[in-house]
């Protein structure tokens, strides 16, 4: 498909320049280092399986199981009373997606911007989020402070606040891979990113992004 001659032409609305910006980036890149390898390598941790699941139970016995707890700890602790699960997330298709933003993140900043950071909402919402990623357009369903984007923190006690109870009396958490890269503060007039930044911030723990594949779902927490 690279060499297939196509004329692109872009109509750009006012204030949203950096929409052209991002493609012409993503062209160069390809241009600069067409044969660049994407790291199609899934987590070690992930479970081979022939059945079309997308959430695996970790072992309560597990180092991935402990990690997970000792980190919600930091902020959670005396907040909730049990942890009644933790899901792994295995959607292939997502963390491709998710890769291939990396893979250029990496290239382009010269610097691994990944940070673990937490997502809290219903459990409905937690459904669909698992099958279909991040979802842009439910931003601003609980404010848009920092933009209207889909919005992180890396205080689970704050992501905590989003969440809703289900009818067992349950709150769900996702911890997610998120591509933060270059950050800016944010404010409610933010729709897109701004142009030569990537996300947007509190500047302490709330980070806004603007594109689906920018985050994954790693783990979804399940407590009460």
């Amino acid at each position: 498909m690279r060499n297939i001659p196509l004329t692109v032409r872009f109509i750009i609305q006012p204030k949203r320049q950096n929409l052209y910006e991002e493609f012409s980036q993503q062209v160069l890149s390809l241009q600069e280092d067409p044969e660049s390898p994407i790291n199609y390598q899934l987590p070690s941790t992930w479970i081979r399986s022939t059945e079309n699941k997308l959430r695996f139970l970790v072992p309560y016995n597990s180092d991935e199981y402990t990690s997970m707890v000792n980190c919600f700890d930091q902020t959670m602790k005396g907040i909730y009373t049990s942890i009644i699960r933790i899901e792994r997330i295995q959607n292939q298709r997502w963390f491709l997606q998710y890769q291939v933003h990396r893979q250029e993140f990496n290239k382009r900043l010269a610097i691994d911007t990944e940070r673990l950071l937490y997502h809290g909402c219903s459990q409905s919402a937690a459904n669909l989020i698992i099958e279909d990623c991040f979802n842009r357009s439910f931003a601003g369903a609980h404010g848009t402070t920092y933009g209207i984007g889909m919005y992180f923190s890396s205080d689970a006690s704050y992501s905590d606040n989003f969440t809703e109870v289900n009818s067992n009396g349950e709150r769900c958490m996702f911890v997610a891979r998120v591509l933060v890269g270059n950050t800016t503060q944010g404010n409610r007039s933010i729709k897109t990113r701004p142009v030569g930044f990537d996300s947007t911030t509190d500047g302490k723990h709330i980070f806004v992004i603007y594109h689906d594949a920018q985050a994954y779902a790693d783990y979804l927490i399940t407590y009460k």
